[in-house]
């Protein structure tokens, strides 16, 4: 059984306690590899601590959060750009737009979008969407950046299966998580519609756990639980759900 958690906050204080049970639950539970997408400038040392501490199973990302993105949004991409030139990093992100908390800044999250996926062009790596109650417009953005090189993950995609069908002919794949064992998940659907070869795996870590822990603090051995319903959904095995979303996986973040 090999799984890969896409994307997990695994550097959030909630872990502080316990972060090396943690690990050890997920390598337990067959996780090969765990990405912490970045959220904005204050995340990025206790994220880089934990690559060091856990080398070659922790992977960073690089970039800002929609939800972090205000008036001053340009200097934190400064140091995203500062960053991405000085090592290497597998994607950008976490990135996107997020019209769920606050839609005054959307127009100031459009232009952190288009800069960050110049930044993946121009490091020819992935990027990593955020797209909370803005996957229409999140497509259309990608759309209209008109780069075949742009390539990546719809992060907790939400979407219908004709959006997800335009987000695979984008060359994208979609971040299933928690959300997909909840009762009233919505979820149903997308997965069976879709092509398992254009799904991979995800926790959202401390966020979203899903059943049985929901409510609780997630974790990426939870990650188990989400290729369980996958697999429940789509009649496979369980094994072939982990094998193939962690080859999907692998293959999205293909420099490491």
């Amino acid at each position: 059984m090999t799984l890969v958690d896409t994307h997990a906050h695994l550097y959030s204080e909630k872990f502080n306690d316990d972060l090396n049970d943690v690990i050890k639950r997920s390598q337990d539970a067959g996780v090969e590899r765990i990405y912490m997408p970045n959220i904005d400038s204050k995340s990025i040392d206790s994220m880089l601590e934990l690559e060091h501490l856990f080398p070659d199973y922790c992977i960073p990302t690089m970039g800002l959060h929609p939800c972090h993105v205000d008036k001053d949004f340009e200097k934190e991409l400064y140091l995203v750009e500062d960053w991405l030139s000085k090592r290497s990093f597998v994607a950008v992100g976490e990135m996107g737009t997020d019209l769920y908390w606050d839609k005054t800044n959307f127009e100031l999250q459009k232009k952190a979008f288009i800069i960050q996926c110049d930044l993946a062009v121009k490091y020819n790596i992935p990027i990593i969407i955020h797209c909370r109650e803005s996957v229409a417009e999140t497509i259309q953005l990608v759309a209209g950046f008109n780069n075949a090189k742009l390539k990546g993950i719809f992060h907790c995609f939400n979407g219908d299966v004709k959006q997800a069908d335009e987000v695979i002919d984008l060359g994208f794949v979609v971040g299933i998580g928690g959300v997909s064992t909840f009762k009233n998940g919505g979820l149903d659907d997308l997965i069976i519609g879709t092509d398992l070869k254009s799904i991979v795996l995800e926790t959202d870590s401390p966020y979203l756990a899903p059943v049985p822990y929901r409510g609780k603090r997630n974790e990426p051995s939870y990650v188990k639980e989400v290729a369980k319903k996958v697999a429940d959904l789509k009649n496979l095995d369980l094994e072939q759900v982990g094998r193939i979303t962690t080859e999907n996986a692998y293959r999205v973040y293909s420099n490491v």
